[in-house]
Formats: C-alpha cells, structure tokens, sequence
C-alpha cells in the first residue's frame, strides 16, 4: 500500500514540477530559486488559475524566461514583478495588492450584501405597518351573523 502511494505520489509530484523545463534553469541556484519564487507568483494568462511556474502554456514559457532575463540584468525581485504588472496589467498577479481598483471590488460584495439586507427588512417592516386588522364593531358583527343565518 505504501509503495502505491509512494508512486502515485512521485506522478503528482513530477505533474507539477515539470512545467520548467530543464533549459530555462539557471545555473546559479540562488537566481534559479529567486525566479521560481516570482514564478509561483505570477499568473498564466492563458490557464488563468495557474501560476507560470505550473503551467506548460507557452506564454508561461515566455514569462519564465524574461524573469529569468531581468534576474539576470541585475533586478531585484520587486524590480521584476513592478516590470511585468507594468507590462500585463494586476491581472498577472495570482494575490493582487488590496488598494486601488482592488479595494472597491474586494469591498463591492459584502457592501451590496448589506445594502441589500437593509432593503429586505425595510420592505418587511413596511408590509408588517400594512397588516394592521381592525377589529369588527357589534353592529357589522351582527350584520356578519344574520347574513349567515339566512
């Protein structure tokens, strides 16, 4: 039984880690682990919900290599990610920064909830004010009662 898991395991494992590919590793592990850092970072613009260092779209190749490239040049990691969000929008980033266009739409929900919670209870309070019954007087409760004995 271990030794399917073990197995299953290494398949799952070599799925994910054989997105690089052997000719973009960096010969200098310090650079090399730097770039993977960033690339677990950045989004595939074609799978979306995958980051370029998983992906094997080539667009994730291309975005591998150029931070490969800016590594290279001397660029610090937040040089790096500052170039391609310049170059392909917030979009890139798989956790954007929680300011500016961001905000509103992390903060769009949970207001348009509230707003509309507030309209449904004053719509139910409203309708409640309406539903006051009267009550009957003698005279149209025995007016009610001949008509029903007839």
């Amino acid at each position: 039984m271990r030794q399917v898991l073990a197995v299953v395991f290494l398949i799952v494992w070599a799925g994910i880690s054989a997105a690089v590919e052997p000719d973009e590793i960096l010969s200098d592990p310090i650079l090399e682990d730097r770039a993977r850092l960033i690339s677990q970072g950045l989004r595939c613009l074609q799978c979306r919900n995958e980051s370029i260092d998983e992906s094997n779209a080539g667009i994730a190749r291309d975005l591998r290599l150029l931070v490969r490239a800016r590594l290279l040049e001397g660029d610090s990691d937040t040089e790096v990610m500052d170039y391609v969000v310049a170059r392909y929008g917030e979009y890139v980033l798989l956790r954007p920064n929680g300011l500016g266009t961001n905000l509103v739409l992390w903060l769009a929900g949970p207001a348009l909830f509230f707003v509309s919670l507030a309209g449904l209870i004053a719509v139910q309070r409203r309708s409640k004010r309406n539903e006051t019954i009267d009550q009957l007087t003698e005279d149209e409760e025995k007016e009610i009662e001949k008509l029903l004995s007839s």
